[in-house]
C-alpha cells in the first residue's frame, strides 16, 4: 500500500520550517537566513543544533548561504518495499517529507522518519557543475562521547587511501581533531540510553564523506571529502590499486540537473532497536535489474584465511587444481552453494593470464556436477583494466561472480567505479562481493547482485593483530557498522580461543572468543553472501558446528531484535519459512541473559541449541548441543561464558 498526501505552498523569505515524523516525536527544523541550516529535536532532546548546510560550487557560487525559498512542499508516505536479498521481505516505509526549491536552481529534500532524519540537497542547473567542496556539520549541544573508527596505518599514503578497517575510539566531541579523519558510520552516545548514529546514503557518482573536528564551534564535526583525482598511477598494496598522484582543488564534478547524497542521523533510545534498522536500504535508488531471479544468496567455502591448510589428502595442498576440487567436494557434501577462488589462481593484476597450477575449465565443469558455484578473487585494479573482456569469458564459462579486493578509496572516481561495475556485472549476471571496500550506502538496493562488503575490521585482523579486542568489537558493530548494510567479517573459525591463549597465526589462524561466539556470527551478522572462513579439514572435524553453520540462510524473511548493549552483548532472531534462528554474542564478560520467544507463532517447536560449555572459559572449543522444546510464551535462561555465544535453530513440531 501506498498512501501520498502532498501540499504545496508559497514560501516566505527566512521562514523556518518544520517537519514531523509520523509518530511526532522527531522534529527537524529548517532555516534559511545568512545561512541554510538544519536541527534536529527527539521529545523534548535537541539533537542537534542548527548546522550549516551548502554546496560551494568552483564558480565561487554557495549553495546554501543566504538562500531564498520559493516554494515548498510536504508529503506524506506511508508505503513498502519488497526487498531483494535482505534480513527481511518486507521494508515498511513511512515517513514525512519537505521539499524546498530555492532560488538558484538548487534545494533541499528533507525526511523525518520514526528513527532519524535526514536531508539531501539537489540542483536544477542546465550545464556541469564542479563542487569545491561541501558543507555538512553536525553540531551537538553537548561534550558527549562517541564511538569512532578513526583512519589509521597510513604507512606513507595519503590519508584519502585507506582500507576502512578501525576499532572504535570511545573518545569526547571535543577531542575530535580538526586534522584528523574519522569515517562513517560513527556512534553518539546522547545520554539516558539515547543514541544517535551518523551516516550517508545513495553517495552515486559522488566521494564518500569522512568527519573531522569542527575547531570553529564546540561540540561540533563536521564533513570532509577526498578531493578529486586528476592524475594516478599503479600502486597500494602490492600494486593492487592506483594512487593519486595529483588532486584537484574540488571534490566532484557532477551533472548540473541531479540529487546529492542523503545526510542521515539515526536516533535510538534503547540499543537494541538499532541491531535492526532499515533506515540506508529506504533511502537508497531502488533496484536497477528488472529481474533479479538468477542473484543467488548463498554461502561460501573460503580458502584464504586457511591459507589453504587441508590434510589427510594425497597432494600438495594449495592454490592448484586437487585443492580446489576438494573445496568442492566440501561444499557440495554440506550443500553450500560456492566456493571462492582467492589470489593466486590467476595474475593478480592481469585476470587473462591463468596460474599454471590451475586448469579453471576442469574446476568449473566439475563445480558445476556438483551444484557448487565457482566466484573468482580480483584486484580491483585487474577489473579496471580487463572488465568487459573478464567479465565476458568468465561469465561464459560458467563463473557465478567475483570478489573485488582493495578499493581502498571512496574519492568521486572510486565511488561511480563501483556503480560501473555494479552495472556491467549484472548485465553478466555476476554477483560482486566488494571486499578492501568503504561502508555500503545502498548500492546493494540499486543492484542486488552486489551481495557483500568489507569496510569493517574483520575476521581475516586475527591473523595479524593480536592485540585487538576483537569480542567487544564483534558486539559493537551489529549496533554501528551493520545499519548500513552486509558485512563481509568472514566467520567461522574452529580454533577458538580464550584471551590469555589467543594468538595472531598465519598459517593455522585462530579466532578470540568460544565456538559458540562464531556460530552465533551466523545468525547476527548480515551477510547475503556468507563466507566459511576455516578449511574443510577443521569443519569435518566439527560435523556438528559445520551442520548447523550449513543451515543458517544468509537472507530472511524476518528479523527481530531481542536485546543488546553496544560494545556488551547482541541477541537477534531472524526467520527464513517457517524456521527460526537465534544468535546471542557477548563481549569478554560472562554473562547471564533471558531470552524472550514471544515471537514465534502458535504451536510448538523444537531447537537444536548450541551453548557454551561449561569449561569455555578454559577451553573455548568447548560447547554443548542439545534439543529441547519452545513455545511462543517459553523464556529462557541462558549463560554467555567470557567472549561466549548461544545459537539455535528453532523449527516447528509437524
Amino acid at each position: 500500500m501506498i498512501v501520498l498526501i502532498t501540499i504545496t505552498s508559497a514560501a516566505q523569505k527566512n521562514k523556518a520550517y518544520q517537519l514531523r515524523s509520523p509518530d511526532g516525536n522527531i522534529v527537524i527544523t529548517i532555516n534559511a537566513d545568512q545561512k541554510l541550516q538544519w536541527s534536529v529535536l527527539h521529545k523534548s532532546q535537541q539533537v542537534l543544533l542548527p548546522s550549516a548546510i551548502s554546496l560551494r560550487l568552483n564558480s565561487g557560487e554557495i549553495l546554501g548561504d543566504k538562500a531564498t525559498i520559493v516554494s515548498s512542499k510536504t508529503t506524506k508516505v506511508n508505503s513498502t518495499v519488497n526487498a531483494i536479498n535482505y534480513k527481511k521481505a518486507i521494508i515498511q516505509d513511512v515517513y514525512n517529507e519537505l521539499t524546498l526549491n530555492c532560488k538558484g536552481d538548487f534545494g533541499i529534500i528533507v525526511r523525518a522518519y520514526n528513527d532519524g532524519a535526514a536531508y539531501r540537497l539537489f540542483t536544477k542547473k542546465k550545464s556541469e557543475l564542479t563542487i569545491a567542496n561541501e558543507e555538512a556539520v553536525f553540531n551537538f549541544n553537548q561534550d558527549y562521547t562517541c564511538l569512532v573508527p578513526f583512519v589509521r596505518d597510513l604507512r606513507g599514503r595519503e590519508q584519502y587511501i585507506q582500507s576502512f578497517e578501525a576499532l572504535y575510539d570511545n573518545i569526547n566531541l571535543s577531542k575530535i581533531e580538526n586534522d584528523t579523519l574519522a569515517f562513517l558510520p560513527m556512534l553518539v552516545d546522547l545520554g539516558q540510553q539515547k543514541k544517535a548514529v551518523l551516516l550517508e546514503a545513495d553517495i552515486e557518482d559522488y566521494p564518500g564523506m569522512f568527519i573531522t573536528g569542527n575547531a570553529a564551534i564546540t561540540n561540533s564535526i563536521k564533513g570532509m571529502f577526498a578531493p578529486y583525482v586528476l592524475e594516478e598511477t599503479q600502486g597500494g598494496f602490492n600494486r593492487l590499486n592506483t594512487m593519486a598522484t595529483k588532486r584537484a582543488d574540488y571534490i566532484a564534478r557532477v551533472n548540473g540537473t541531479r540529487n546529492f547524497p542523503w545526510r542521515v542521523i539515526v536516533i535510538s533510545e534503547n540499543d537494541t532497536t538499532l541491531a535492526n534498522n532499515d533506515i540506508v536500504q529506504k533511502l537508497a535508488s531502488p533496484s536497477r535489474i528488472s529481474d533479479a531471479s538468477w542473484i543467488k544468496p548463498g554461502k561460501v567455502a573460503w580458502d584464504w584465511w586457511n591459507n589453504w591448510n587441508i590434510t589427510h589428502v594425497d597432494f600438495r595442498a594449495g592454490v592448484n587444481t586437487p585443492t580446489y576440487k576438494y573445496y568442492i567436494d566440501f561444499a557440495a557434501a554440506n550443500k553450500l552453494e560456492y566456493i571462492i577462488m582467492d589470489e593466486g589462481w590467476s595474475n593478480n593484476l592481469d585476470l587473462m593470464q591463468l596460474s599454471p597450477q590451475i586448469d579453471l575449465k576442469e574446476i568449473l565443469d566439475y563445480a558445476k556436477q556438483n551444484n557448487v558455484g565457482v566466484i573468482l578473487w580480483a584486484s580491483w585494479y585487474a577489473i579496471d583494466q580487463k572488465m568487459d573482456e573478464a567479465f565476458a569469458k568468465y561469465a561464459a564459462l560458467g563463473v557465478k561472480g567475483f570478489k573485488i579486493d582493495f578499493l581502498d578509496r571512496d574519492d568521486q572516481k572510486m565511488v561511480k567505479s563501483t556503480y560501473d561495475i555494479a552495472k556491467k556485472a549484472a548485465d553478466y549476471k555476476l554477483l560482486v562481493n566488494f571486499h578492501g571496500m568503504f561502508k555500503p550506502t545502498g548500492l546493494q538496493r540499486t543492484y542486488p547482485n552486489i551481495v557483500n562488503f568489507e569496510g569493517l575490521k574483520g575476521m581475516e585482523n586475527n591473523k595479524w593483530t593480536p592485540n585487538d579486542d576483537v569480542p567487544q568489537y564483534d558486539v559493537t558493530i551489529p549496533f554501528i557498522r551493520m545499519i548500513t548494510g552486509p558485512m563481509d567479517y568472514t566467520p567461522g573459525a574452529m580454533r577458538n580461543a580464550t584471551k590469555s591463549y589467543f594468538r595472531a597465526n598465519n598459517d593455522l589462524p585462530m579466532s578470540q572468543g568460544t565456538r559458540c561466539h562464531q556460530l552465533a556470527m551466523y545468525v547476527v551478522f548480515e551477510a547475503p553472501l556468507q563466507m566459511l572462513a576455516d578449511n574443510p579439514t577443521a569443519y569435518m572435524k566439527e560435523q556438528e558446528s559445520t551442520d548447523f553453520i550449513a543451515k543458517v540462510p544468509t537472507t530472511f524473511d524476518e528479523t527481530v531484535a531481542l536485546a543488546g548493549k553496544v560494545g556488551e552483548y547482541v541477541a537477534i532472531a531472524r526467520k527464513k519459512k517457517d524456521t527460526w534462528h537465534v544468535g546471542v554474542m557477548s563481549n569478554w564478560t560472562a554473562r547471564d541473559l533471558e531470552l524472550d520467544f514471544s515471537f514465534l507463532g502458535a504451536g510448538s517447536y523444537e531447537a537444536v541449541i548450541f551453548k557454551d560449555g561449561i569449561n569455555a572459559d578454559r577451553d573455548a572449543t568447548d560447547y554443548k548441543r542439545e534439543v529441547i522444546k519452545l513455545t511462543a510464551g517459553k523464556k529462557l535462561k541462558i549463560q554467555l561464558a567470557p567472549g561466549g555465544g548461544w545459537a539455535a535453530r528453532i523449527y516447528p513440531v509437524k
